[in-house]
């Protein structure tokens, strides 16, 4: 099999086909294959004389390489840690800061740590005294205010 010649050319162009294959496919999974190949390629580019077989094998190495490197570590990290898009009563009873007290007249802001329905600072509503400060409760939601209570 050694005998088999390939150029660079060859591998980039099978790299890109893999690459757009990933349009249609929608997994994620064939692109790092396709970056394996333009990896190759770039070899090859370099050292011309690269055997077939360890063309081969290097490509297999970078492409399970590529793969778990996104699967293990870099695509758990853009999980979306929002909760925005998803029903009130999944965010009732998240808790905040009071970072500005309510006031006659005027609504108190609660800071959250992890955004809630995509904003991490909502207007409260509270029938207790808070302070700045103060971790209160999601109760409920009126209108565009929360309804909160102090812990």
């Amino acid at each position: 099999m050694d005998d088999l010649q390939l150029l660079y050319w060859h591998w980039f162009l099978l790299g890109i086909v893999l690459a757009m294959a990933e349009i249609f496919l929608a997994s994620f999974t064939i692109l790092w294959f396709g970056l394996g190949a333009l990896v190759v390629g770039l070899v090859l580019l370099l050292f011309p004389a690269l055997p077939f077989s360890i063309q081969l094998v290097l490509w297999i190495v970078l492409s399970a390489g590529f793969a778990l490197y996104w699967f293990r570590y870099f695509r758990p990290r853009m999980v979306d840690k929002t909760k925005a898009g998803i029903s009130r009563e999944a965010v009732i009873g998240e808790s905040g800061t009071v970072i500005r007290v309510p006031q006659e007249g005027q609504k108190g802001v609660v800071r959250f740590s992890i955004p809630i329905l995509g904003d991490d600072e909502w207007e409260f509503i509270c029938e207790q005294q808070v302070a700045a400060g103060d971790r209160v409760h999601i109760k409920d939601f009126s209108g565009n205010s929360l309804i909160v209570v102090k812990l």
